[in-house]
């Protein structure tokens, strides 16, 4: 991921957000012998936002989480959702109803959004 420019976009297979970072982590260490700390920070420092597909009970596939990386505290990676699929309930048809709704959270690194000149855009600014 670390290609010497901002912007990449990689898929990977995981049961939530979390758990992306967690097989990151392995698949890293299966490679290499680097101490574990060492490999979050790397995580951490290359990865903005996590987005977790998913397929629910009616076969169809949704935006479940989004989640932005915000660094690393007492040794773990730390996630804070932005965006979560909230199930609304189901239609007649079956399928389920449901949308994406924000979290509360607000972006914690915006520096990438205000140099692109998008921050007042999106955001509101924090001063």
């Amino acid at each position: 991921m670390n290609t010497g420019h901002d912007g990449s976009l990689s898929t990977g297979h995981a049961n939530s957000t979390q758990d992306m970072l967690n097989r990151l982590e392995t698949l890293v260490l299966m490679g290499m012998d680097i101490p574990l700390l060492a490999v979050r920070n790397q995580i951490a420092s290359a990865i903005d936002i996590v987005v977790q597909l998913g397929r629910l009970r009616d076969k169809s596939r949704k935006v479940l989480e989004v989640a932005e990386v915000t660094g690393v505290k007492n040794g773990e990676i730390t996630m804070q959702p932005i965006f979560k699929f909230i199930e609304t309930g189901t239609c007649t048809d079956g399928k389920i109803k449901g949308e994406l709704r924000a979290t509360g959270n607000s972006l914690v690194n915006t520096s990438k959004l205000a140099s692109a000149g998008f921050l007042g855009k999106f955001i509101p600014d924090k001063a």
